[in-house]
């Protein structure tokens, strides 16, 4: 099950499990659309795996599995 990270490791911005706008690589480092947009063009800093759009994840679901509230924000 995804991590569903709750903010953007480029620039520390909120990124909730329910709305769209994030970007994952194969080991969940996550980035917002602008970051991505403006440093990283779909290839992850961290690992230089390929970014692609998150899932969202439904409330009903938000509810049972959580997403982690742990940060990752490393600028």
């Amino acid at each position: 099950m995804l991590e569903m990270r709750p903010d953007c490791e480029g620039c520390g911005k909120d990124l909730p499990a329910d709305q769209s706008g994030a970007l994952i690589c194969s080991f969940e480092c996550t980035f917002c659309d602008n970051c991505n947009a403006e440093k990283y063009q779909n290839i992850c800093p961290n690992c230089g795996g390929a970014l692609i759009a998150r899932p969202t994840r439904s409330a009903a679901f938000l509810a049972k599995y959580p997403a982690s509230t742990e940060r990752k924000y490393k600028c």
